[in-house]
């Protein structure tokens, strides 16, 4: 599933394209993704996009009077063709802008858009997210209060997006290895020290991921169409009964509500 890191790729891929730009048509092929595309999507040509921001992993095109809301869902991208390249079958939507179209793939059809006139904080999908992890306000003492009553793991914590939004399971991992903390230590359990070091590495984490131009697994790409290759830097994610980089004892593999955690044990504790 594209994460934080994904979704701002495509974000900063896109906005350079389009903010400024009108849409002059909306091509709907497919309109049964995982809600129904509503009709005022569809009626969207002639406003133009004021600026491409993100919330957690949601695209939020601000169109003035309202904001298209995109999710990428398990296996979406979001990417700018030129209008005479041809649909896939999996190709479900095209916004025009004349001499470029930007094109929703998703071939798993989980993903959404979706229209607001309200402000996108208000709406149902965003209205109980948790704190950004790249912004100021995550910071140590921010960490530590969030999980002074959680009995739950601090892996399972960081996926948890009514605290945290769009860490996923990979950067949580990775994050977790970088920060030398056990994925089962219970998240009530951290002093404010390893507090500390676990934002700075979150942050560590998802600012390389976003340099790397994310993960690409399986379909990902960003909005020229180019893979992400972070997978080829993971410290942990993935490599279960190899050794790790740093000390080469065997990683580990775990399931952690219902998702894989892979740590090492001498580096981790």
């Amino acid at each position: 599933m594209p994460e934080l890191p994904e979704v701002e790729v495509t974000r900063r891929g896109i906005a350079p394209h389009v903010v400024g730009r009108r849409i002059v048509g909306v091509k709907v092929r497919e309109s049964r993704l995982r809600w129904r595309v509503p009709r005022a999507v569809r009626a969207l040509a002639g406003r133009a996009v004021r600026a491409v921001k993100r919330r957690a992993k949601y695209l939020l095109l601000d169109c003035g009077d309202g904001h298209l809301i995109v999710h990428l869902g398990m296996s979406g991208s979001l990417r700018l063709v030129a209008p005479g390249v041809k649909p896939g079958k999996h190709d479900h939507i095209d916004f025009s802008f004349g001499e470029q179209v930007l094109r929703l793939r998703d071939p798993r059809r989980f993903g959404a858009v979706l229209w607001t006139d309200q402000p996108p904080e208000a709406h149902r999908l965003m209205r109980h997210l948790g704190i950004e992890p790249l912004s100021r306000r995550f910071d140590a003492r921010r960490l530590h209060a969030l999980t002074r009553k959680h009995r739950t793991s601090i892996k399972q914590f960081l996926m948890d997006g009514r605290r945290i939004v769009g860490v996923g399971n990979i950067y949580a991992s990775e994050s977790l290895f970088l920060a030398g903390i056990h994925p089962r230590t219970r998240a009530r359990r951290l002093s404010l020290q390893r507090c500390e070091r676990l934002v700075a590495a979150i942050k560590q984490t998802l600012r390389a991921a976003i340099r790397a131009g994310g993960s690409t697994l399986r379909d990902f790409v960003g909005g020229d169409g180019a893979r992400g290759y972070y997978q080829t830097r993971y410290w942990v994610y993935g490599r279960g009964g190899k050794g790790c980089r740093r000390c080469a004892a065997p990683v580990r593999r775990i399931v952690q509500g219902q998702r894989a955690t892979y740590y090492c044990a001498r580096c981790q504790r």
